[in-house]
């Protein structure tokens, strides 16, 4: 099985590492099979900070996504609206172990030279 690495903003980092949001939010998944996510924290940490397992990824419409995943969600319901605004589908990893690294990595660590607006394999 497959990983891949996203790019999330540190709040957001924050609280997956805390296990306050359990579920990452995505307007499109990966179509391969996929167990864990490499998560690469945006600006300005900029560094590769953990590897999270994937225990399911879930395909709703907003509305029931929401309802299933609100109570882990990390986000208000203002901002998970304005983000899946327009859509019909609506996808969340459900997040499951969560591997710190002792000492961020970098980018070039992964053969990549800028971080991906979705996801890339890795």
């Amino acid at each position: 099985m497959r990983k891949i690495l996203i790019s999330i903003n540190p709040e957001y980092v924050d609280l997956i590492l805390k296990k306050i949001k359990r579920f990452e939010y995505r307007k499109r998944v990966a179509k391969k099979d996929i167990k864990s996510i490499v998560v690469y924290c945006t600006y300005p940490t900029k560094k590769v900070v953990a590897e999270v397992e994937i225990k399911n990824i879930l395909d709703e419409t907003p509305e029931r996504l929401w309802e299933i995943t609100k109570a882990a969600s990390g986000v208000d319901k203002a901002f998970y609206d304005m983000y899946f605004l327009g859509c019909t589908r609506a996808y969340a990893y459900e997040l499951g172990n969560i591997k710190l690294f002792k000492k961020p990595r970098t980018l070039k660590d992964f053969n990549l030279l800028f971080a991906p607006q979705s996801f890339v394999y890795v």
